[in-house]
């Protein structure tokens, strides 16, 4: 709104300096030329230059600000073309948001399901009720509503296949698969988590009963240097006396 004010403003600021630079250079043309003929008085001033003296400097001054001034004005239907050209681009761009503002709004009903009449003659006099009836798009142009309505029942293939049932029904397939999905990376990373504490937990116990082995070795060497052997004599002789009557072997 704010930027639409200030275009406003600037057109009008524009306007009028093109007919303030009209008016001038009409004023001096006409002045000049009475000058000319001697009905009014040149501009009259004394100009010095150095050791020269300009005593029709005035006239002289007069004369080239009245060239100036056509030359200005020699610009403006130039600048009054493209005035009218901006002013008419901007015209049809606020005439095209309305249209698409106002086939948005028949879209939008479209695929909400309020339209059935399959005719279409029909369906577009049903859609140009429609927009009549809106309470933010009443005040549009009769022609912009037609235009709308055409497009929208020109799209209400279109309409129908994106309806919003549809969309919502794809939008909550969408959602339980995202959730499916998220439940199974979540499940996967407890797996992984516990095959890590597994595999932790398994290297520990291996390394348990590779520590019970090498002490099980280690006493088994102590034993087997403590223990003789069997057929081995202890201490090397028979230490023990052999009872009376019985001999020895």
């Amino acid at each position: 709104m704010l930027a639409a004010r200030l275009r406003s403003v600037s057109s009008v600021v524009n306007m009028a300096l093109l007919i303030l630079v009209g008016c001038m250079a009409a004023a001096a043309v006409i002045y000049t030329v009475i000058c000319l003929l001697g009905l009014a008085p040149w501009l009259e001033f004394t100009a010095v230059f150095g050791d020269t003296v300009l005593p029709q400097a005035g006239q002289f001054l007069q004369i080239v600000g009245t060239l100036i001034l056509i030359l200005f004005a020699s610009f403006l239907p130039s600048s009054a073309k493209i005035n009218q050209l901006q002013n008419s681009h901007r015209a049809f761009h606020l005439k095209m948001d309305d249209v698409t503002r106002a086939y948005h709004a028949a879209h939008a009903a479209d695929r909400s399901g309020m339209f059935t009449l399959k005719s279409e003659f029909d369906a577009v006099r049903e859609r140009l009720a429609f927009l009549r009836d809106h309470p933010e798009l009443g005040n549009l142009e009769t022609d912009i509503m037609e235009i709308a309505a055409q497009m929208s029942q020109q799209s209400r293939d279109l309409a129908q296949i994106y309806s919003d049932e549809k969309v919502d029904r794809a939008r909550m397939f969408l959602r339980q698969r995202q959730q499916e999905a998220e439940q199974q990376k979540a499940r996967i990373e407890q797996a992984l988590q516990d095959c890590r504490e597994i595999e932790k937990w398994a290297a520990e116990v291996d390394m348990e009963e590779s520590i019970v082995a090498s002490r099980l070795s280690q006493l088994e060497a102590r034993v087997a240097e403590v223990m003789p052997t069997p057929n081995a004599p202890f201490g090397g002789a028979n230490v023990y006396p052999m009872p009376h009557g019985i001999p020895a072997e």
